[in-house]
This record gives C-alpha cells, structure tokens and sequence, in this order.
C-alpha cells in the first residue's frame, strides 16, 4: 500500500525537535554573563555524563604486545588490551624515538571495514608520529580486528549494520552500542596514559565521521584531555533531521532531547578545552549546522574568556577526513601543544598492511579470550529475569505506561478519506479513516473491509480490529471474508505501518523495513532521544481507536500479526475496552530477540529500552491470559 500519509512520522519528530532547538536557544541566550556560563558548562556536563550507562569500574586492562614495526625516527607497536573483561581491543600505538616525554593523541576510527588499517587513519597517526606525538589508534568494534558477525555473511564486515543489530539488543538490556564504544575509547586512553613515555599534560584526542562522533562523546565525557578535534560529524540534530539523515545507534544518545541537549552541549560540556571544529563543504552532516554549532560554542568560550581556544575549519571537499581537514587538525594540536613541527603532512608516507594486525589470523574472534557483545548482553538479560519480581496485572499496567511513556487515550479527531478499492469481490471496500492521536497530525488509519461503502463508522455490536505486521489492507485481503458475518471487520495502520509507513528517510533502492540504518531505525532512535518511546506510540494508537469505535460498537476484539502483536498485547492489558485478544505468530519473547545471534524480522520499533529489567512478553501474555482467544 503506497505510503498517503508517509511524512506523518518524520514530520512529528521535526515538530519535537525543532521545539527542543529553539527552546535551548532561549536558554543559551538568557547566559550573560561568566557566571551564567560556568553554571550552564556544569549542567550539561552533568547531563551528557548521564547518557551513557558506562561501566562503574575499570578492569585491569591486561594490555600486551603482540608485534612491532622500526619506521626510523618511531616504532609502531601492535596493542592488545581489555576494556572489560573477555573484550580484547586491537590498537596500534605508534611512538617517536625521543627522549624525555612526548604529546600524545587518541585516534578514533570513521566507519572503516578495515579500523586501523585504513589508508587516511594511518595517515593520520604517520604524521602525528614523526612531528613528535604518540598515537594510540583502535579498532572500533565490528572493524579492522573485532568483527562481531564473522557467521551471518550478509552482515560481517559491514560496520553499520553490525552497530545498530547489536545497539537493539543492548537497548533491551537498558545499554548502548554507544556506551561500549565510548568506554572503549576511554580505556584507550587509559592505556595511553599508562606509557611513561606519554607527556600527560599534553594529550589530544581526534577522528573522523564516526570516529569524529566518538572523539566528541569521549572529550565529552573524559576530563584527561586538553585538547580534542573531531571532524564530519558536530552539526545540530535539528539539521539532520530535517534532512531525513539516519545515524548509527551509538550516534544518537537515548534521552539527548529529553535533557534538552544539542550537539554543541557535548562540546560545551568540556569549557573552556581548546578544540578544533572541523566539517566539509560537501557533508551530508550539513556544514551550515557546523557553523551553527561553532557560534554557540564560541558565545561560551567568549564569556569564559577564551574565544580564542575554539577555532571552525570547514573543508572543501567532501565527507571524509581530507589532507586539508588533517592538516589543519596537526596545525592546532602542535599550537595547543607547544609543538615545534609542520602543520603539513609529509608526502610519501609508508602505509603498512597486515603486519599492523595485533592477532595471527587478523580477528580477535579466534583468540581464547574473546567475547561477543551479543554474548554480554544474554548474560545481562538472564540476569534481568532473574532479578525481576513478578507484578500483578495493575502494577503492570502502571509500569509500562511509565516505561513507555504512553500518554492518556482520548477519542481522536477523525478524518473520512476517500475509500479504497481492493481486488477481492466478496468485500471491494475499505472505507477509511484518518485518526488525528497527535495534535492536528494523522497518525494512524483506520480502515473497514465490506462489501459497500461507508463514510461514518457503523454501528455494531461486535467489531474485530486488526493490526497488521506491515501493512493492514493487504494482510486483511488475504483473510476469509463473509458477508452475512455480523462482526464489523476493521484494520488499523498505526505510526509508521501502512499507509502511515515513512516515505523519507535516506531510502536504499529496494526499500525494506527491517533493514538496519534504514527509517524504522532512525524514527525508534528519535523517539528513544526525547525518551518517548516510539511503540509507545503505536500503543497510544491502537488504544485512541479503541475508544473511537467504543463510541458505536459495542464489544471489542484485537487480531494482531508478528511485530503488530506486540503493541496489540500491551494495549490490550492497558484497556477495558478491549474484550479478547487474538495473536498470529506472535514474537516469543524480548530475551529470544537478545539471543538469536541476528533475529529475523524484528525492528527496533518493538525492542523497548530496558523492557527486560521490567517484564518479557511471557508475563505479559500470563496477565492477559482471560483475554487471549
């Protein structure tokens, strides 16, 4: 079914996000004075702290070394270390020959199947090498050395997908694929402050597109650094938003909106540390909201009294850590540094290969002392199970109206569209309707299957609603129909199903909605933004159509398919309304999607933060056990 109301989504979460956005302006504006501004750097300090559900110990890092390279004036040596136990990192430290202590950087990796060993990384840590400063590089999980689905070959190498299939299991668990690679980075930069070579005065840190994400979470979050610059990521959310831009999971931080955050704060979290804001002419991380973000940071600083430690270098060329954006990043770093050394990157660099690799078969997989964070996840969710305390049906109710942050149903404007059409003889209509469950904004379609049209909502003393996997007109299709049936036979499109199934969104060719880094991902990580969830969403609209059709029918029931079953199950323990409840190869449970090494079918949409310390569909079901047909 073609998407009519296909901007309804993305045009709900703009109108939130651009709130958010002019709201934060107001209060920046209101800073006038250093006193203002150091009370502002305190709060948002604290706020993005509060982001990331890091570990709250540092375990022994275990580091070794695993090999070694002579370049002349450096040596590269090839680092194992553990920033949680069973969770090797591959790094590269690349140290100058040099006596007495030197500046060090912490290099985080872009989205480069290939981590530390990509061409304009290496590049990076050459340079910085031989001007005087000890690099540390790592590989990100799911690059270079620490592939995590190395057995599902239609996603082992590919960094993505890997991020966002292992961020939805980690959310059931009330974690982030976020929180593991900014702790990786820290602990990166623990093992470089371990080197008594390093001058820990002086220490920078800096990357690239997702690693420019990274090494602004993590200057965020350390308080080691003295000097940070990230590249193509800082803009404003409010940019990417409006430009339909999905992100990786760990580049959208559950509950930035609801702290009333934007990407500036991360960097103002860490006033008055010098740092260079870098982005490129031709990004897709738009370089308007660079500069947008550079202003409001430099407001800041210049209030501090240190306008001068931020600086913008905007390339000119396209998304990617160019020779232009490098250059400028040795320039500042040897400023801040006190480095006597080119700003230029010396030509006819002697990039390595494999001899970089830290294991003898290139994969941490097949060393004895790896664990995928699939793995870790399972464990937490037993755990989870294990710890949950059984609730009675009304503390149920009132624990995931909470947890999903269902607001109030109400009986929604409607709207009569026009009817469709169907190839079925024995009922050709779908009379239809537009439910208005956001103020002025249709969010979800309620259509009636029969054999003629209606332009209200009959009445009757039966009706059953169906809510589709996908979409409701083409799986109702496919149901028997009888005529003389006195139950009125409805389906309901809820927020980003059917018709209401989002149109936008940075679509590959072939549109598909389980496909990771696609517009079921990026909606789901809005919502989990501003802390509403979005299946709470999908529940407030199924029950605002329960109290609708309550109007002219009399008894209520739900039939709900695969992924729609599980909205269909909470609504129907939230509301008396709704009489029996039908479920058609229905998920198993939240754990089962945490243990199934890639599960099939399953959007993030229905992956509910933290749901496991809270309940799984078993309990759920066991309190709907006087419903279920």
């Amino acid at each position: 079914m073609t998407p009519i109301f296909g901007n309804a989504v993305q045009e709900y979460y703009l109108d939130l996000v651009r709130k958010n956005y002019w709201d934060r302006k107001a209060r920046l504006e209101a800073i006038r004075t250093r006193e203002d501004a150091e009370k502002y750097v305190a709060e948002v300090r604290e706020k993005v702290l509060s982001l990331f559900p890091l570990p709250q110990e540092k375990t022994p890092l275990d580091a070794r070394i695993t090999g070694s390279k002579d370049m002349g004036s450096y040596i590269i040596q090839n680092v194992i270390f553990h920033s949680r136990p069973g969770f090797p990192v591959t790094s590269n430290l690349y140290l100058p020959k040099a006596d007495g202590k030197v500046p060090a950087v912490l290099m985080l990796c872009g989205h480069s199947g290939d981590g530390k060993l990509c061409d304009t990384y290496q590049a990076c840590c050459h340079s910085l090498a031989m001007k005087g400063y000890a690099v540390l590089i790592v590989d990100p999980v799911s690059q270079g050395e620490r592939l995590q689905f190395t057995k599902v070959p239609e996603f082992a190498g590919y960094c993505c997908q890997e991020h966002n299939i292992m961020n939805k299991q980690l959310l059931l668990t009330g974690d982030t694929i976020g929180a593991w690679r900014a702790w990786d980075g820290i602990r990166g930069l623990d093992y470089l402050l371990s080197r008594p070579e390093v001058d820990t005065a002086r220490v920078g840190v800096t990357g690239n597109s997702g690693g420019g994400t990274m090494s602004t979470f993590v200057n965020a979050l350390e308080s080691r650094f003295t000097m940070a610059a990230p590249s193509c990521y800082l803009t404003t959310w409010k940019r990417n938003v409006e430009n339909e831009l999905p992100a990786d999971g760990e580049q959208m931080p559950p509950g930035t909106f609801a702290a009333g955050l934007e990407m500036a704060d991360f960097v103002i979290a860490r006033a008055p540390r010098p740092i260079l804001i870098m982005g490129q002419k031709n990004d897709f991380f738009d370089a308007r909201g660079t500069r947008e973000t550079y202003e409001e940071v430099k407001r800041i600083y210049a209030l501090l009294g240190v306008e001068d430690k931020v600086r913008l270098w905007i390339g000119p060329t396209n998304h990617g850590y160019s020779i232009e954006n490098r250059e400028s990043m040795y320039s500042f770093f040897n400023e801040i540094a006190g480095v006597d050394a080119s700003g230029k990157e010396p030509e006819n660099l002697q990039l390595l290969g494999e001899e970089l690799n830290c294991t003898p078969g290139g994969q941490v997989c097949d060393t004895d002392d790896n664990k995928y964070i699939r793995e870790f996840a399972v464990e937490q969710a037993a755990a989870l199970r294990a710890g949950r305390t059984l609730k009675s049906k009304t503390e149920l109710v009132a624990a995931l109206r909470d947890a999903l942050k269902i607001d109030p149903e109400f009986v929604p404007y409607s709207r009569t569209l026009r009817i469709r059409w169907t190839r079925n003889e024995k009922a050709s209509y779908f009379s239809t309707f537009g439910l208005e469950t956001e103020q002025d904004r249709v969010m979800s379609v309620l259509k009636l299957r029969s054999n003629r049209d209606y332009y209200h909502l009959p009445e009757a003393a039966e009706a059953d609603l169906y809510i589709p996997h996908l979409d409701s007109q083409d799986e109702m299709d496919l149901l028997p129909f009888d005529a003389a049936d006195p139950v009125l036979h409805f389906g309901l499109d809820i927020r980003g199903i059917g018709e209401c199934t989002p149109s936008c969104c940075d679509q590959p060719f072939e549109r598909n909605f389980f496909r990771e880094y696609e517009f079921d991902y990026h909606y789901t990580s809005l919502g989990l933004m501003f802390g509403k969830s979005y299946l709470g969403g999908r529940v407030k609209d199924i029950l605002c159509a329960v109290e609708l059709l309550s109007k002219t029918v009399g008894k209520i029931t739900l039939t709900a398919c695969k992924q729609g079953a599980i909205p269909a199950m909470i609504a129907a323990l939230l509301s008396d309304k709704i009489s029996k409840i039908k479920l058609i190869d229905a998920p198993e449970s939240w754990e089962s999607m945490v243990i199934h090494p890639c599960p099939p079918e399953t959007a993030i949409s229905v992956m509910p933060y933290n749901i496991l310390a809270l309940t799984d569909l078993p309990e759920i079901r066991a309190a709907l056990a006087d419903k279920l047909v």
